[in-house]
């Protein structure tokens, strides 16, 4: 079992930046993809980016740019970095991992972006 808790949503103006954070219960090591999606109001949960096991990283089309997805394998943290971030971008952002073909999510974090 994997527990998944993001932080560093929030509040912020358009153009700003914020940072979230996705704390892993346990290594990260064996997971085949980590990702971070989100949920806009009243749409569907859209990915937003990914990266692998292999090193390899994927993001939404609209978003390359603007976001960076990281981890750090000895804090147990994937981050999602924003940047230039506009009213469109507020959802709820939810942290995945997938272990041994089992998917975990965490509870979401709200991000709200005024115009």
């Amino acid at each position: 079992q994997v527990q998944l808790v993001e932080s560093g949503g929030g509040l912020v103006q358009a153009g700003g930046s914020l940072r979230l954070s996705c704390a892993a219960s346990r290594s990260m090591f064996s997971a085949n993809t980590m990702a971070w999606y989100r949920q806009p109001p009243g749409k569907q949960r859209e990915l937003v980016a990914a990266t692998t096991s292999r090193g390899r990283t994927d993001y939404a089309d609209s978003l390359k740019g603007r976001f960076t997805i990281s981890s750090d394998n000895a804090k147990k943290t994937l981050y999602l970095q924003m940047n230039s971030l506009k009213p469109e971008d507020t959802a709820v952002y939810y942290c995945y991992a997938e272990i041994m073909n089992k998917g975990y999510w965490g509870q979401g974090t709200q991000v709200t972006v005024s115009s």
